[in-house]
């Protein structure tokens, strides 16, 4: 069965050099600063409490059934600033985060307050990998940016890897805001496999199993009918 949670971004035919220019600008500040490790660590903690406050004020059915307009519209904003930043799109959501990114999310699970919460301890896998991929993310970016600034595109390999990134933080970001309840696959692809569903026992409403033959490899016959259901008696002679 496919992961509840999928992400996709277009990127232009043909980059804006001057907007490139300023979002390398942009990274190099951030990095100066440090501000963007700041930045993805208040993520990454503030969705799991923000969904754990809003669990406890309007209840785990409420809470995902206006996800839609709720934790998934901001996540796509969040998303599309990610994706502007990582050269994955010149687009800015000024208007509608859904014409920059394609972030779909099937709400599932029964969230509670500590679900939630606890899943800032389950995410650490995620978080380190992420972290050993960022170093190589890095290198894709300015291997991209510089190729925008030569030839206004860059290389198909780096634009998927980028994406995968990508894709990869929209499943965490949906399972950190308690959207999903299944553990996001650790994969670039978009949706990855979740976990199968359990093969239902035979009971009520499940089809009977083949009978299996009688000894001596015949099928098992059932005895002629008689009165009331019992076997038929014999008369005896007078």
């Amino acid at each position: 069965m496919a992961y509840p949670v999928t992400f996709d971004v277009e990127a232009p035919e043909e980059f804006d050099k001057a907007q490139v220019a300023l979002r390398v600008l942009i990274v190099i500040a951030l990095a100066v600063l440090q501000i963007g490790s700041i930045v993805f660590s208040a993520a990454y903690l503030v969705l799991p409490v923000m969904a754990a406050v809003l669990v406890s004020q309007k209840g785990a059915e409420q809470y995902l059934a206006e996800s839609e307009t709720g934790a998934t519209k901001w996540l796509r904003y969040l998303l599309a600033f990610y994706s502007y930043m990582a050269l994955a799109t010149d687009k800015l959501p000024t208007e509608s985060a859904e014409r920059v990114v394609k972030l779909q999310v099937q709400p599932n699970g029964e969230p509670t307050v500590g679900s939630a919460l606890i899943r800032i301890i389950l995410a650490i896998p995620h978080a380190f990998v992420l972290g050993l991929f960022s170093f190589v993310f890095a290198i894709v970016w300015i291997v991209a940016a510089v190729s925008i600034v030569i030839n206004g595109s860059y290389p198909e390999w780096a634009a998927s890897f980028i994406k995968g990134y990508l894709r990869w933080i929209a499943r965490l970001m949906a399972y950190m805001a308690s959207l999903v309840d299944e553990y996001p696959p650790f994969s670039f692809e978009n949706g990855g496999d979740a976990a199968p569903p359990e093969t239902p026992a035979f009971g009520l409403g499940a089809e009977a199993p083949p009978s299996e033959p009688a000894p001596g490899g015949r099928p098992p016959t059932e005895p002629p009918a008689g009165k009331g259901g019992g076997a038929p008696t014999s008369e005896g002679t007078g």
